[in-house]
């Protein structure tokens, strides 16, 4: 279980197992490459980034990572439907016991932030 009230990513990530910590911190690493540029931050108990006034955000729970980009996968409809989180529409939720599709992410993240493929 997470600590209480992280004050950074890094906080955050040590409060959960070592088992859950692997999973983090590649989606972590996998948003960051995404947008470097971006700030990290601690939000709503949630790891995220922020780029002026656009963010996305991740967390762990008892069965698998949670992605919050809260809007922007539209264009990704085919590929999400099998990490479509039930009852939700903008988060997507990522098994401990399957890869995580870091791929995917890096997509779905360079496009909220309307980041080129090419840069």
């Amino acid at each position: 279980m997470a600590i209480a009230k992280p004050t950074n990513i890094n906080e955050y990530i040590l409060g959960y197992s070592p088992e859950i910590q692997p999973f983090l911190n590649a989606v972590r690493e996998t948003i960051r490459c995404a947008i470097p540029e971006a700030t990290e931050t601690i939000s709503y108990g949630m790891p995220g980034f922020r780029l002026n006034a656009t963010s996305v955000w991740f967390a762990a729970h008892k069965n698998h990572i949670g992605l919050y980009a809260m809007y922007g996968m539209d264009k990704f409809e085919d590929e999400i439907q099998t990490y479509r989180g039930k009852g939700t529409k903008d988060t997507l939720q990522f098994s401990y016991n399957r890869p995580l599709p870091l791929e995917l992410i890096s997509k779905i993240v360079r496009h909220k932030f309307q980041i080129s493929e090419n840069e």
